[in-house]
């Protein structure tokens, strides 16, 4: 769960890796997930949800694996 989650994050944040909460497609991974509670996205905010919401984002992060993994062998 931890490889598949770091391996998501490299490539989400992109550009952003220092400072994710800054970047447009994690800004709007969250404000999907989360809705209004991740409208003003801060570092703080950034890691208390993370926190907070740590085992669902490590399903979803499994979840993608499982998706590249499909793509990959199609």
């Amino acid at each position: 769960m931890i490889l598949n989650l770091l391996s998501y994050y490299w490539i989400a944040a992109g550009g952003y890796r220092l400072n994710p909460w800054q970047s447009p497609y994690v800004r709007w991974r969250f404000e999907t997930f989360l809705g209004p509670e991740a409208a003003n996205l801060n570092a703080a905010n950034f890691f208390r949800m993370s926190w907070k919401y740590r085992l669902q984002l490590g399903k979803f992060a499994d979840w993608a694996a499982q998706r590249r993994r499909a793509q990959r062998h199609a």
